[in-house]
């Protein structure tokens, strides 16, 4: 019966490629203070986590494509303007991740509907561009929604619970 025998190196990387597999999740822990409030400053573009006291985070953003105004109709291309609720996340969303915001609300609706019209839905954060698909030379290229990049949407994902507030200004 033949020995076979395989390099070191090729044991060692055999050994090390499958703990490495495991460090490349997008779903992170976050044990630090609970985020109480987010708030969005659109005329910034800017996203800040707030704990009990201090800021916990800020993050640059993009917005909707026409993001002057609050959103009234659907393919408006504006990001809301109010007060709403964290109230949904999606693991699986075509932009890496996203957490759900929720508009509308029943004013967003009642105005749409007095002008006939849909007030829109499924605003996110969320991370992108996508290369190849979305624009990557233009800061406000979503729909409505909020976009930060993917490695952010990582932790905010982690951090931001469902329920928080989110406030968002012009």
């Amino acid at each position: 019966m033949k020995t076979i025998r395989f390099p070191r190196r090729a044991v060692l990387l055999g050994g090390v490629a499958p703990f490495l597999s495991g460090c490349a999740s997008k779903f992170r822990s976050y044990g630090g203070p609970e985020v109480t409030r987010v708030r969005l400053y659109k005329g910034q573009r800017l996203l800040v986590l707030d704990g009990v006291d201090p800021v916990l985070q800020t993050y640059p953003v993009g917005l909707g494509f026409a993001p002057e105004g609050h959103k009234q109709f659907e393919g408006d291309g504006r990001t809301p303007e109010g007060t709403y609720i964290v109230d949904k996340r999606n693991p699986n969303s075509t932009y890496h991740l996203s957490i759900g915001i929720s508009y509308p609300n029943e004013a967003d609706i009642a105005f749409a509907e007095a002008q006939g019209r849909s007030p829109g839905g499924d605003i996110f954060i969320h991370g992108g561009p996508r290369p190849g698909i979305d624009p990557t030379d233009v800061r406000d290229w979503t729909a409505g929604c909020i976009a930060v990049t993917d490695r952010q949407i990582e932790d905010i994902y982690a951090m931001v619970k469902d329920g928080t507030p989110i406030h968002i200004f012009a």
